[in-house]
């Protein structure tokens, strides 16, 4: 069996429960040795062996993986944050299934997140924007059609930028074109949750001097949006004036104290969704 593990964004203690047994258990862990923190091999076993996958091809990764089911070994194919966004996991997949060998993956933080709790921000505001995009600029590796960085700026929603840190003048340009003004929040988060980490708040036309000055060419996340300022709306989650399926608009005072009395039924209902 493979086993997909996602890292976590560095930090060795934000690594799931699940994917912490699983590298304890395994006889084979296939690292993002680039990306992930060394840190986390110290919870595997003495006899496991490591392979460091920053010089590997896919065809050698998927070979290692083979060679490992033959023996009847446990595998662990550790990635980078969530192993779904910017894995390349969806091609080691088809070859393990073309070669009949099961996985599974186990999910992870992302540094997306690491990087929100970095600023003490939260992406989504009320009056601010509902929504996340989750992209890159244009690069080396090009984006499909209708996915230019400049297309989703032009939404008005939160963007979080993966592997763009070395692009910087370019998004800078592509943001401007997307409609995105100059002087919109932005931050760089370095190393999100790593003992290192750095956080370099800045504006959307400041981007690449705040990389440049602070010497941040990769490793880092680029977030841009008018959820780092200081203006929105207050929610309606937890609004006197706001009805839902567990309270009434004007119920506020009573929950609150039907609650602290020790009230079962509403201290253990969840809470819905509002803004």
């Amino acid at each position: 069996m493979i086993r997909f593990v996602g890292a976590g964004p560095g930090a060795v203690d934000l690594v799931t429960v699940r994917g912490a047994r699983l590298l304890a258990q395994a006889d084979l862990v296939i690292y993002a040795g680039s990306l992930v923190n060394p840190e986390l091999l110290e919870l595997t076993s003495p006899t496991c062996s490591i392979m460091d996958s920053a010089s590997m091809t896919l065809e050698e990764v998927v070979g290692a993986m083979e060679d490992a089911e033959a023996k009847g070994w446990s595998t662990v194919r550790l990635h980078t944050g969530d192993p779904a966004l910017y894995g390349a996991i969806r091609e080691q997949m088809d070859e393990l299934d073309r070669r009949g060998i099961s996985y599974d993956v186990t999910p992870g933080v992302s540094s997306l997140f690491g990087a929100a709790a970095a600023l003490g921000a939260e992406f989504t505001l009320p009056g601010v924007s509902q929504s996340l995009v989750v992209t890159r600029a244009e690069g080396r590796t090009p984006v499909p059609a209708g996915e230019s960085l400049a297309s989703m700026a032009k939404h008005g929603c939160t963007l979080a930028l993966f592997l763009s840190t070395g692009l910087l003048s370019k998004v800078e340009a592509d943001l401007k074109e997307g409609g995105v003004d100059a002087s919109t929040p932005a931050a760089i988060v370095y190393k999100a949750t790593w003992p290192d980490q750095r956080v370099f708040r800045c504006t959307a036309g400041t981007l690449a001097k705040t990389a440049r000055d602070a010497g941040i060419s990769k490793t880092a996340l680029v977030l841009v949006g008018r959820f780092l300022g200081s203006e929105y709306d207050r929610s309606l989650l937890y609004h006197p004036g706001f009805s839902h399926g567990f309270r009434l608009a004007g119920e506020g005072s009573r929950a609150a104290s039907d609650q602290a009395s020790g009230s079962a039924a509403l201290r253990h209902t969840p809470e819905m969704g509002a803004s």
